[in-house]
């Protein structure tokens, strides 16, 4: 029996999964290209940025994929994230092709033992598994964009506990923003500074900034930063008192939904330890059960 196809049907099926373990699992990191772009002077022309041929290729199916109906791109989720939606559509593409291919290719060794299968079979199981695949991308981006907000949300608690201080230590608010922006290196305070620089070179508010930004990447926990000190030209006072009234809420919130999130992590762990525990007394009552059976 020639065992190439069987080979070649392996190999491909199993390619395909480390795809979809590595899309499903790996989330993508936050990028720090949207950050590094807004540090550059408004006056200053910046060049064209060079897309890669993936993106160019994405971009190309985007153009032709957007007629069909249902088709929907998570821009906003997309540019969290400082991904492209070329990219994103080409990989949605890819795997869905990997899904066509993937039921054809394993009836190959079906075929070559001799067993016929009716053609709908592959076809209808391919349809199925394409359209399962190309909708993972789009769960992967929305895990990996909620996990960069929750990032984004621990560090505008200790952003706020910041601007708190220097609020206390008679800083204007102009000034207290940007030097407790500028004591972060992370991404989220990277975006925060691009901000604010943005601010100061156009010439408008940093809070109108702030309320942008948190427009833009849909970061609600941002737009309480702005709301704060829009009132801070009266009384520095009361704004320390609600900027350390707002860190203590959202840690507060934080603190709720790591522990939801812990609690429903133990829950699911309780379904494998009792399907462990029922073959584990299966195993146990087998051989009294076939003795009871043969004598």
């Amino acid at each position: 029996m020639n065992l190439w196809p069987m080979v070649l049907a392996g190999g491909t099926v199993g390619a395909g999964t480390a795809l979809l373990v590595r899309e499903v699992l790996l989330g993508a990191q936050p990028a720090l290209a949207p950050a590094l772009e807004r540090q550059a002077p408004a006056g200053l022309s910046m060049p064209a940025p060079v897309l890669g041929r993936e993106e160019v290729w994405g971009r190309w199916l985007l153009a032709r994929l957007q007629r069909l109906p249902g088709v929907t791109i998570p821009v906003t989720n997309l540019a969290l994230l400082g991904q492209g939606p070329g990219h994103f559509v080409l990989k949605k593409v890819a795997l869905a092709a990997i899904g066509l291919l993937c039921p054809v290719l394993v009836t190959i060794p079906w075929i070559v033992a001799g067993v016929s299968l009716p053609l709908y079979v592959p076809a209808v199981v391919g349809l199925v598994v394409a359209g399962l695949l190309f909708l993972t991308p789009d769960l992967a981006v929305r895990d990996a964009a909620r996990r960069a907000r929750e990032e984004f949300a621990h560090a505008v608690s200790a952003y706020l506990d910041l601007v708190a201080l220097k609020r206390a230590a008679d800083a204007g608010p102009t000034q207290a923003l940007e030097k407790a922006a500028q004591v972060g290196r992370g991404w989220p305070f990277l975006l925060v500074q691009g901000a604010l620089r943005r601010a100061r070179l156009e010439k408008i508010p940093p809070y109108q900034a702030l309320a942008e930004l948190a427009a833009e990447y849909d970061l609600p926990v941002l737009d309480d930063v702005a709301d704060i000190m829009r009132g801070s030209a009266t009384d520095g006072a009361a704004v320390y008192k609600a900027l350390k009234a707002r860190t203590a809420a959202l840690n507060a919130e934080l603190l709720a939904d790591q522990a939801a999130e812990a609690n429903a992590a133990s829950e699911k762990m309780a379904a494998p330890g009792a399907l462990l525990a029922v073959l584990v007394m299966l195993l146990m009552a087998f051989p009294a059960v076939i003795r009871m059976l043969t004598v």
